[in-house]
């Protein structure tokens, strides 16, 4: 293998095939083309066992694309280290005018053993199937408003106007319902079109009903009810935005994460010249379009309603104090930026930007409390076990004590026998503070005494020598058949 036993990879995937490119570590490393190879699990398992073999430790890597992340879960499973790279971050000539699959994967191994990637977070299956399913609902929500529009454009060029603006409610229903048209064949389309509309809606409600049950069971169940307490953020909102940011731990800074959905502004400056632009919408589209959604509702002052007041008590009082502090900062943030002459898409963009840094410190006091919440269930466990060993410890040293001074060890008479024994001894004595004495006869009856040792006399017979006397009294007394004078 020489003197570096490092060897990176590098594939240019694609449905099919996978064009395959190696380069040996160091900068004189040599880097040649592997050719191409059929994207199954058996040929790429061939292929990585191979070059382990010659190679040793193997780095990988591959764009981020609809291949997903098989690839990657089958590399590392096999050992080996595996990047999935973001492709917008990928450091391209300006001057390249050709592309094939055999110059990407030759370029990309290059990269990779340059330290030039950016590789992106890879969920777990887990994460990947609600991912899956929040997304499904966000396309049949598309599917939805294209049928609608489909509907109104049809009503628009038959001249009918719905009179109130509230749409798609049961009132517009039941208007729509009630239309007259003048031909059998446009009656038909529009009946379709409705039919459609219905549709999916009730394809939005199933997959509403998915994500509620997949939900409870998901990793970052409890996260998604804090964020619920944030004005805005509603059940589904909460799942599709952390299903999209996944594991927020990975940014140190909620400025790290402003600038990974894009809402951060663009800049071209040098020398002393600052130019700054719109947005950079780098990035998660899907969690910057939600985002801007709920930047909407802090338009008006801050309050909490009646529904909202539910979400929130269900939220840990630290989460409840962030996001009561998130609606008083950006309402007033709005205010001032609307007072400012700004318009109200810039202003809610800058609202959104701010919402991302109230999130990101939700995630860190959830992540704080879930933190503390396990240490102290360690300690409490480890306290019981130490309770317990300490427990056995002192009847043990009990045990030993009785020993020495001659009296029969816990569970055991002066018989020699244990209490099991005595149990299934018919006429053994019962257990008693008093051992049996030298002239006592094993098996007979007790004396009467010993019967009423546990009733109040006993009690007072642990005062001084007068309460002792007066609770030899009282046991004598009790010992009596009549209850009076022995």
């Amino acid at each position: 293998m020489g003197e570096h036993s490092m060897a990176y990879v590098a594939f240019d995937t694609s449905k099919l095939h996978n064009a395959v490119a190696l380069a040996e570590a160091g900068r004189a490393g040599e880097v040649r083309y592997l050719g191409e190879f059929e994207n199954t699990p058996a040929a790429t398992a061939k292929l990585v066992r191979k070059l382990t073999a010659k190679h040793g430790a193997l780095s990988c890597c591959y764009e981020a694309g609809p291949t997903g992340y098989g690839l990657y879960r089958q590399i590392t499973q096999l050992g080996q280290d595996c990047i999935v790279v973001a492709p917008s971050l990928i450091p391209r000539k300006p001057g390249k005018r050709v592309k094939t699959n055999r110059l990407d994967a030759l370029s990309l191994v290059k990269q990779l053993r340059a330290g030039e990637l950016t590789a992106v977070w890879v969920p777990d299956e887990r994460h990947e199937a609600v991912r899956e399913l929040t997304r499904a609902r966000g396309a049949a929500t598309l599917d939805l408003r294209a049928k609608c529009q489909q509907v109104s454009s049809m009503l628009l060029r038959l001249g009918r106007h719905y009179p109130s603006k509230t749409t798609w409610g049961k009132a517009h229903m039941a208007w729509l319902a009630g239309q007259k048209l003048a031909h059998l064949e446009q009656r038909i389309a529009l009946e379709e079109r409705l039919v459609a509309v219905r549709q999916a809606k009730e394809r939005i409600e199933r997959l509403e009903r998915a994500i509620g049950e997949a939900v409870p069971a998901w990793s970052l169940a409890p996260l998604v009810t804090a964020l619920m307490a944030l004005r805005g953020i509603d059940f589904i909102a909460a799942t599709a935005l952390l299903a999209e940011f996944g594991d927020l731990s990975r940014f140190r800074t909620p400025r790290e994460l402003m600038a990974w959905l894009g809402l951060v502004p663009s800049e071209f400056s040098t020398g002393e010249n600052t130019r700054r632009g719109p947005i950079t919408k780098a990035g998660n589209r899907r969690a910057r379009q939600l985002l801007i959604e709920c930047g909407w509702s802090y338009r008006h002052p801050p309050r909490v309603g009646a529904d909202k007041l539910v979400r929130v008590a269900a939220a840990p009082p630290v989460v409840r104090d962030i996001a009561w502090k998130a609606q008083v900062r950006l309402t007033g943030r709005y205010r001032a930026l609307c007072r400012a002459g700004k318009p109200d898409v810039v202003a809610i963009t800058a609202v959104a930007r701010e919402l991302v840094g109230f999130i990101w410190a939700i995630a860190r006091a959830v992540a704080a409390n879930a933190g503390a919440a396990a240490a102290d269930a360690k300690a409490t466990d480890t306290d019981n076990r130490s309770g317990g060993t300490r427990s056995a410890s002192n009847r043990s040293a009990i045990s030993s004590r009785d020993g020495i001074q001659g009296k029969p060890a816990h569970g055991t008479q002066a018989t020699g026998r244990t209490r099991t024994e005595r149990r299934r001894t018919p006429g053994a004595l019962p257990h008693t503070a008093k051992p049996v004495g030298a002239g006592d006869t094993v098996g007979a009856t007790p004396p009467a005494h010993t019967a009423t040792q546990r009733q109040p006399g006993a009690a007072l017979a642990r005062g001084g020598r007068r309460d002792r006397r007066l609770a030899g009294g009282i046991c004598r007394m009790a010992a009596s058949p009549a209850g009076g004078n022995p």
